[in-house]
């Protein structure tokens, strides 16, 4: 019996309402709290607010053809699957001729688990017999567009990377879907960059996956690239519907801050080892810290000037112990940075300001000084000699150092996940000498994570030695009329 046409128009047209809203796809086109969906009234929270954000961007006339990149680092169980499912099956039926390509870590992976879940949520939707679900692709079932209105499953090849390198589908849509983006080799995530270039044209792109390795193009969507996507971490104990038993004998097994509990349960990265510099505990503990006590202390307004185009100039302070960001800056130039740094001299009335003046920091001490404010100006400079150069390689290395002791010691910083990443991310070696030396930014970055602008921010605040200010002389407080008297007086 053919399909009522009256239905099938307003089918259409009730699709045509979500072109730009996948949240409201997602509510209204599948069977919540029947059958398969028994017992669940709708996407769950994490993927309400993924979905609420794809609304915004390409809802938005300004975002709408800028690539909408999204990374997920989750634990176990979230149902990234059903929401790699429910995006898919909304971009095919509401944009004609929509091209997606979906890849996973491992062929394995794909061919069973990835693709049979996606093909679910195809199924389970109202408007599901408008494609025609094969084992390799999903395809429109009206002929004259089925070669191009199309999701293709594809199993990833270093040498073979044709598939992600033809992604053009102007004017209309384009869906990449990583699975288990860890595993995913840094040539095809290249390939896939280059080839999301056209114009006025809708780019979805969303990386999922267990944060299993602590380099490569997924870290770097955390690291030096995260100004670029927009990324979440979800943990499984928050998210309803996961085995919470499961997660109860994995955290008793491994312990709390265990790397298998950190990248299974909770979505964090693993720690860089036994080498990393700063530990997690110690950071998370000072995150909660409050600080008493530290007003008398000298303040210092410490800065780290950004170098490079992916890395961002730092303000913040350190009195006593507790430290403050004041203001994040990216794509400024000298001048932009030394008047903000004028700004919060004249606001926060520092006892000392240290600034980073290697590369163009340099310039920002030259036009700070010009406009009269050098009075206990200090320049750092990484590489000199360490004052203790018996345990420590060069200045910056003692620094770090001394910031480890310091937050060893309990201390008050932001709670600022960027700041705690700086803060964990480096690893240290030693010199011919033994003498302590932190791994470079330069190498920080080849595994794939940002420069730690605001832990190198902080750290410098060691860099200079500030002495007390003197106490203020007491007054000794006479009554008018009343004479000196001695104590032996009579």
């Amino acid at each position: 019996m053919a399909p009522d046409s009256n239905l099938l128009d307003q089918m259409i047209e009730e699709v045509g309402e979500t072109i730009f809203d996948p949240l409201a796809y997602a509510e209204r086109f599948y069977p919540w709290g029947e059958g398969a969906l028994e017992g669940s009234s709708g996407p769950r929270k994490w993927q309400r607010e993924i979905l609420s954000y794809l609304r915004d961007h390409i809802g938005n006339p300004a975002t709408r053809y800028t690539p909408c990149k999204i990374a997920v680092s989750s634990g176990h169980g979230i149902g990234k699957s059903a929401f790699m499912g429910m995006v898919c099956n909304w971009a095919m039926s509401v944009c004609e001729d929509a091209k997606g390509v979906v890849t996973a870590g491992k062929g394995e992976q794909l061919t069973t688990k990835t693709v049979p879940e996606i093909s679910k949520w195809f199924k389970l939707s109202y408007n599901g017999d408008w494609f025609d679900v094969r084992a390799t692709s999903i395809r429109s079932r009206d002929k004259e567009h089925e070669l191009s209105w199309r999701t293709d499953f594809v199993i990833w090849s270093e040498q073979n990377t044709e598939a992600f390198a033809g992604l053009h589908n102007r004017l209309k849509l384009i869906l990449l879907i990583y699975d288990e983006a860890s595993a995913i080799a840094d040539p095809v995530w290249d390939v896939s960059e280059g080839a999301l270039t056209d114009e006025h044209t809708i780019i979805i792109w969303l990386a999922f996956g267990n944060p299993t390795k602590n380099t490569g193009r997924f870290r770097e969507c955390f690291g030096k690239f995260k100004h670029r996507w927009q990324t979440y971490q979800i943990d499984s104990r928050n998210v309803e519907g996961t085995n919470k038993e499961q997660i109860a004998k994995w955290i008793a097994d491994y312990g709390e801050d265990s790397d298998f509990v950190r990248v299974r349960v909770r979505g964090e990265f693993p720690r860089a080892g036994s080498s990393q510099f700063i530990g997690n505990d110690v950071v998370a503990a000072a995150r909660c810290y409050r600080a008493v006590g530290f007003e008398a202390l000298p303040k210092l307004l410490s800065v780290d000037v950004a170098r490079f185009g992916d890395d961002q100039t730092v303000i913040g302070t350190r009195q006593g112990r507790k430290a403050v960001i004041l203001e994040k800056l990216r794509g400024k130039d000298t001048v932009f940075v030394a008047e903000r740094v004028i700004n919060w001299q004249e606001k926060e009335k520092p006892d000392a300001t240290i600034i980073d003046g290697d590369g163009i920091g340099a310039g920002v001490v030259d036009h700070i000084k010009y406009r009269g404010f050098g009075d206990r100006l200090f320049e750092f400079h990484g590489g000199l000699p360490a004052s203790d150069t018996a345990q420590y390689f060069n200045k910056r290395a003692e620094c770090w150092g001394l910031l480890r002791d310091w937050l060893n010691a309990e201390a008050e910083i932001p709670d600022d996940p960027e700041l705690a990443s700086d803060l964990t991310s480096p690893e240290y070696g030693f010199s011919a000498k033994s003498q302590l030396q932190l791994e470079r930014k330069e190498d920080m970055k080849k595994r794939g994570l940002a420069s730690p602008d605001c832990g190198d921010m902080l750290a410098m605040t060691f860099g200079v030695k500030i002495a007390l200010p003197p106490p203020k002389p007491e007054v000794e407080m006479r009554y008018p009329g009343e004479r000196e008297l001695s104590w032996m007086a009579g």
